[in-house]
């Protein structure tokens, strides 16, 4: 059995600790469906909630009884931190903190500690926008550290950076598409060297790449700003690559079956500016080929209405969902792409959407998940509301120290908090604003 497929296998067994040990769970153990709740409310089924030191916009990660959450601190985002907390009660078990190696100005509109963390049964490996890697053992001392802004050119990206790790049995790999160098990278878990770097052409892009399976073979998948590319996760080669898609700079793959993932893409600036490019017709499902033993991309099929936000389509339970900037959810069929329902929520959501048995969750980006059954018509079972708007002190002068117009403008969008990123395992689910940490469970 490949090395890479051994390691996310033995995070799903029945003898191992529960996990959800990577960006949108990749390698996770299985979910008990009715120890999840349905329902929630400020005053129901909150098992906890813990306020987290400074500013971070990434998912939690969890092993064990362990939760693993990063955030910055400081007017030029200073300070990098790496928090450990007791799954139980919420409690924080150590903080470890270290200066930024590429100090820059801490903006409500450019990413704050965006990327996700990894972690194995003895790591935990963190990515800051700074360029910083850290690897942290479960108990809090740390194992290496690297600056990769230092090493192969600083970050030019305005709006920063956000793409998380993906995981292998030895290595950790790392997308850097940049307005400056851009390239993916695998680094040593023992010890945080270099294993291999593939460079790759400047781009604006916020995705993450994801570990595809194809024929036995593991695949690093980035589907970033024109182009969506396969390579080989143990040496870094590129094995293949789609250039037919325009405004993917924001969705990461998302593998629903062996060798296929779908690929989201959203109309921007960026995507206008491109030759040749149509977000509209950059959505869709994908699968690998083998032809004459090489490795080849074909999409299964396209979906012209349905575009996503800062989140990614997913396929669960034999169909497809996007949800957009207006909070419409279309549900199409993951074999065809026939579109079955299109309907509208209650927010936006920025979280990518969460399967667990015969439900799914909508994250709202301002605190209201909507709970839907699975199927092709529409079922609405819940709309939960995380935090009291009422009792929100919600500063609106905080945009006016943005440096342009536009920032100024934007900077509305985060005059509250902001429902980023999820985790689960049987028993919790945690969602993860900027800075507060809640878990949820059927009996707090």
């Amino acid at each position: 059995m490949l090395p890479t497929l051994c390691v996310l296998l033995s995070l799903c067994t029945a003898e191992s600790q529960p996990a959800w040990p990577a960006f949108l769970g990749q390698g996770a153990s299985e979910v008990k469906p009715d120890s999840l709740p349905v329902t929630w409310s400020p005053a129901a089924n909150i098992a906890w909630q813990t306020d987290l030191a400074g500013f971070g916009q990434s998912s939690p990660v969890i092993y064990g009884e362990r939760v693993f959450v990063t955030a910055v601190e400081g007017p030029d985002k200073d300070i990098c931190h790496l928090l450990a907390l007791n799954l139980s009660d919420g409690k924080v078990q150590w903080k470890h903190s270290f200066d930024s190696s590429d100090k820059v100005k801490n903006s409500l509109y450019v990413s704050r500690a965006a990327p996700t963390p990894v972690t194995d049964d003895k790591h935990v490996f963190a990515f800051f926008e700074s360029g910083d890697v850290v690897a942290v053992t479960h108990t809090g001392t740390e194992k290496w550290r690297k600056s990769l802004s230092s090493e192969f050119g600083k970050f030019q990206n305005k709006f920063g950076l956000a793409a998380s790790p993906v995981m292998t049995d030895d290595s950790i790999v790392i997308l850097v598409d940049d307005e400056g160098p851009s390239y993916l990278i695998a680094l040593s878990k023992t010890d945080g060297k270099t294993k291999w770097k593939t460079d790759r052409t400047s781009r604006t892009s916020w995705s993450s790449p994801s570990l595809v399976e194809v024929a036995g073979a593991q695949h690093v998948v980035c589907s970033s700003s024109g182009t969506v590319d396969g390579y080989e996760a143990a040496t870094g080669k590129l094995l293949w690559s789609y250039d037919e898609v325009g405004g993917n700079n924001k969705s990461t793959p998302r593998p629903y079956a062996p060798g296929s993932f779908l690929v989201g893409a959203s109309a921007s600036r960026e995507a206008k500016a491109t030759p040749g490019t149509d977000p509209k017709k950059s959505n869709f499902a994908m699968t690998i080929e083998l032809v004459d033993g090489k490795p080849q991309p074909k999409v299964l099929w396209r979906t012209e209405q349905a575009t996503p936000t800062f989140n990614s389509p997913v396929v669960y339970a034999g169909h497809a969902y996007w949800v957009n900037t207006q909070g419409v959810v279309f549900c199409l069929d993951a074999t065809t792409g026939e579109a079955r329902y299109t309907e509208r929520l209650k927010q936006s959501c920025w979280a990518t959407p969460l399967g667990v048995g015969d439900r799914l969750y909508f994250f709202g980006k301002d605190g209201v998940t909507s709970v839907l059954r699975t199927g092709p018509k529409f079922e609405l079972l819940a709309e939960n509301q995380l935090w009291d708007p009422a009792q929100l002190k919600v500063d609106p002068a905080k945009g006016a120290a943005e440096d342009t117009e536009e920032k100024r403008e934007a900077a509305a969008m985060f005059s509250g908090p902001t429902q980023y990123g999820v985790a689960a395992v049987s028993g919790s689910l945690l969602i993860r604003t900027g800075d507060k940490l809640y878990c949820l469970r059927t009996n707090p």
